[in-house]
């Protein structure tokens, strides 16, 4: 049983829609046993479930051959012989005639039931060029054949439609890899491509690199036109990735995949990461702005903002808990967002406030053109002991 397509209009049903190709142009049968091949090797990788194609070869069919010998003989034209057996057998189209206010098409077609059996061409004539009528029967001979229904087309190509849905526990990326992988395997001039959800999957998906350093950009920008400083903003933001560390460990640990939704909860996570770090940068700058330095700068506001930095963080953390362990219909979009945003608040909380301090100690010393990891005690001994006596020292010294 499939789902709906998630995108109204964008595909018939859920799941993905991989297209098989014969870029050869063979025929039909041989294309066929190419299709059910792959099917059967496609059902045995465990990211896929269901797996199907309509494409059916051994649908009963008739085939008239014709005597092209025998028409050449009697002075036929081969036109002729096709176009009657397509006016009768399949219709024709006349032109249309306007009564009573309505539209009416006319159609030329033989009648339902002198076109049941492959014999009734003997009922239909066509013209040679001296006037005579010709049986049909006598240049054609009806063949019993198998083939498919119909024939589908993609980019030109003879092409059967393979649907499908990724298995339990999987996602929609790793069952069309699996599906690319089993098609490494295809004879020479085949081919395949992907169409519907999947196709804008395969297209967008090399975009979420862009998105995130996009997001990265402008809280960078927001950052450095709050503090005035390119530098601040930098150590706001090296808190993110250990939030990022802690989504994917939560996801790796409950095996849930890294889908869209936990790509967004990724997008969350920079913003709210990156506001722990902004409380205790905030009261850092204005510490220093006092003459207070670098180091107790960022002790006091560390020290003034650890209360506010818990209790905002763990209030947000067990109001997304619900999220995370969420049941029911659309379960899985809640658990992968809910999963990323409490385990990566949760890292980004306890990690961070142990390194911010540290992060902008070492930014604001190399913002302020100083060794960013030698003490300020060491630092100050090291310039008195290295500065040269005043000349005042050197008269006492004479005294």
């Amino acid at each position: 049983m499939l789902n709906p397509t998630p995108i109204r209009g964008l595909g018939t049903t859920g799941g993905f829609e991989f297209i098989l190709q014969d870029r050869a142009g063979g025929d039909a049968q041989a294309f066929g046993q190419v299709l059910q091949s792959f099917l059967a090797e496609a059902r045995k990788r465990p990211e896929l479930g269901t797996v199907f194609a309509n494409y059916d070869d051994r649908t009963p069919q008739i085939e008239y051959e014709v005597d092209r010998d025998k028409v050449k003989t009697l002075g036929l034209a081969l036109s002729d012989v096709f176009f009657t057996l397509q006016t009768f057998m399949g219709g024709f189209y006349v032109n249309d005639f306007n009564l009573f206010g309505r539209t009416f098409r006319v159609q030329a077609q033989a009648e339902g039931y002198a076109r049941a059996n492959p014999d009734d061409i003997n009922r239909y004539y066509v013209r040679s060029p001296n006037g005579d009528m010709v049986p049909l029967g006598t240049v054609l001979k009806p063949k019993s054949i198998s083939g498919p229904e119909f024939y589908e087309r993609y980019n030109l190509y003879r092409a059967a439609t393979i649907n499908g849905t990724a298995a339990q526990g999987y996602s929609s990326g790793q069952a069309a890899e699996a599906m690319e992988e089993t098609a490494k395997s295809l004879p020479a001039g085949y081919g395949y491509d992907w169409t519907g959800a999947t196709y804008q999957e395969k297209k967008t998906g090399g975009q979420t690199g862009y998105i995130f350093a996009l997001s990265l950009m402008f809280v960078f920008l927001v950052l450095a036109a709050l503090y005035e400083s390119w530098a601040m903003p930098v150590a706001i933001l090296l808190v993110i990735p250990f939030g990022v560390l802690g989504a994917f460990t939560g996801l790796t640990l409950r095996a849930l995949p890294n889908n869209v939704y936990a790509q967004v909860g990724l997008i969350m996570l920079i913003g709210l990461a990156a506001k722990n770090a902004i409380l205790i940068v905030e009261f850092a700058k204005l510490a220093r702005d006092r003459g207070v330095s670098i180091v107790e700068a960022a002790r006091q506001g560390a020290e003034l903002r650890l209360r506010p930095i818990l209790m905002t963080s763990f209030a947000f953390i067990f109001g997304t808990v619900p999220l995370a362990i969420a049941t029911g219909a659309g379960a899985g979009a809640r658990q992968s967002i809910g999963t990323t945003v409490v385990f990566g608040m949760l890292f980004a909380t306890m990690i961070g406030i142990f390194v911010i301090p540290i992060f902008y100690v070492v930014i604001q010393r190399i913002s302020e053109r100083k060794m960013p990891f030698r003490h300020e005690e060491v630092v100050r001994a090291g310039t008195r002991a290295s500065a040269p006596e005043t000349p005042s020292a050197v008269s006492d010294e004479n005294e």
